[in-house]
């Protein structure tokens, strides 16, 4: 109770705001320049609106149409932070083993600005041994046994680049479309654009392992300036999934309900006062949160898996890892969320220890994700949620077919430097055909030659393939519409089922 009555104050004190003044002034021209800013904000819903269906002022996160019929429904985003190297999974060049050992070529090198690397590097050959699997003929090396067997599920797309060599940049660009802070993440615009099915879980739901975050920190899942109820809502993996789920001890559940919404008819007062879309969303995240308390603990506890399936995953239900994600995911898409983002960190294999290598640390870290990985397109296919769901594989940049060496030094592990020109991302499920391999890079795979894909091109694919054109989905900010893929972007038709 004493903490409503704070409520309750802090309310009645921020009445007494130059907003308040500007919108009670008697000229009315305070309300007027108010009214202005906020609509130049898009605080006042949204310029060229992605459907007629669109969103009620009380509910931002109802289900909506798209633009046109999609054919996935969900997005599962599995990012591997630090970047796997496509040279060693993916792209087989057989070509660069004859050069291993030997001095980079100039060419290579001038004009070309890299992480690490300086001065003239050795070349390196790939360390994994490729062959061809399915009916597709994709070349997967033996770093990924599992994902072997389900190939003809998947479309790779072989000729990636970006336009950022540093982790924390690419990775802002890779899911924001912007290589600086402030803009909102792919799952945002998402749930921006289609809301949510399931009404007791959050629209956009993140899980990480790895023991550590992204480089670029939280912002590859925040909201930008959309409203931030299309943020996305970390769940851990140990203890409560999410802070403060629980009750508080003492506090019975219905007394907790009547705060909550106490709470609400002041929030609502504002919002009829003011028009501030913030404050829907506090409404919405003070409701949601209730829901969570049951919604939340069923969905992330997987004790009730049968053996079989946590043992398909390689998940022990008893300890947080990426395997267990991986069966989350299932969940959480099957329960209705619209968007499932994964990361895991420490794929980065610069060769400066064993865990950073490209031989034994990215050995380790494949054997860690692959039996996942296929794991949950084989799960999602056997329930028949392939097909209404999306999944994307990779990481936000490549590796260098030369060895790394700092300062001119040789490092004491096989490794890699950070490489823009040429990488490997793959998609499976609705929408993209599948077994198919698009784009080429050269016989070393350094560059892109052919069909290349850049960042914004497979944003505005996935947006595509919900149903949405990427340059009709924007968000009114600071007197211009914004959108996921800037002034850039192209949909990969070729892919398209």
């Amino acid at each position: 109770m004493e903490k409503l009555l704070k409520e309750l104050q802090q309310a009645a004190l921020q009445r007494e705001t130059r907003r308040h003044f500007l919108h009670t002034c008697s000229t009315g021209l305070g309300a007027m320049a108010l009214s202005s800013v906020l609509a130049g904000c898009g605080f006042f819903g949204r310029k060229d609106e992605p459907s007629a269906d669109l969103p009620t002022l009380n509910d931002p996160m109802s289900p909506r149409s798209a633009q046109y019929a999609p054919k996935p429904q969900r997005v599962i985003y599995i990012h591997l932070a630090g970047s796997p190297s496509q040279l060693e999974l993916f792209d087989y060049k057989p070509e660069l083993q004859k050069y291993h050992g030997k001095d980079c070529p100039q060419e290579l090198l001038t004009g070309k600005k890299f992480a690490f690397i300086r001065g003239v590097p050795k070349m390196l050959g790939p360390q994994g041994k490729f062959a061809q699997h399915g009916q597709s003929g994709a070349w997967v090396s033996d770093y990924l046994p599992h994902l072997q067997g389900v190939v003809d599920d998947i479309t790779f797309l072989k000729a990636m680049h970006t336009d950022q060599f540093n982790h924390a940049p690419v990775q802002l660009m890779m899911h924001t479309g912007s290589a600086r802070l402030g803009r909102p993440s792919i799952g945002s615009w998402v749930t921006y654009g289609l809301g949510t099915e399931n009404d007791n879980l959050p629209g956009f739901i993140v899980l990480a392992s790895g023991g550590k975050q992204p480089d670029a920190g939280k912002s590859v899942w925040g909201s930008g300036f959309l409203p931030s109820v299309y943020q996305g809502v970390q769940c851990r993996t140990d203890g409560d999934p999410v802070l403060y789920v629980s009750d508080p001890e003492g506090m019975p559940r219905d007394i907790r309900k009547q705060t909550i919404e106490a709470i609400n008819q002041v929030n609502q007062q504002q919002y009829e006062e003011v028009k501030d879309p913030e404050i829907l969303t506090r409404i919405s995240q003070y409701e949601m949160a209730f829901r969570m308390q049951m919604s939340v603990p069923d969905a992330m506890d997987i004790k009730g898996e049968p053996k079989y399936m946590l043992d398909m995953y390689g998940a022990d239900p008893e300890q947080g890892s990426f395997a267990r994600n991986c069966l989350l995911a299932r969940r959480l898409v099957e329960r209705g969320v619209r968007f499932v983002q994964l990361f895991d960190w420490g794929w980065d294999t610069h060769g400066t220890s064993k865990d950073g290598s490209i031989d034994a640390g990215l050995r380790e870290k494949c054997r860690q994700s692959d039996q996942a990985v296929a794991a949950l397109l084989t799960d999602l296919k056997q329930r028949g949620l392939l097909d209404e769901t999306l999944v994307v594989w990779g990481g936000e940049f490549g590796r260098t077919p030369m060895q790394e060496n700092r300062d001119g030094q040789v490092l004491p592990f096989m490794g890699r430097d950070h490489h823009l020109d040429a990488f490997t991302v793959w998609m499976a499920g609705g929408g993209v055909k599948r077994g198919l391999s698009y784009g080429e890079t050269d016989d070393i795979g350094y560059y892109a030659v052919k069909d290349k894909v850049h960042v914004h091109d497979l944003q505005a694919t996935i947006l595509h393939l919900l149903g949405f054109d990427h340059t009709k989905l924007t968000y009114q900010f600071q007197g211009r519409p914004f959108r996921l893929t800037d002034v850039a972007g192209k949909v990969i038709t070729p892919i398209l089922a």
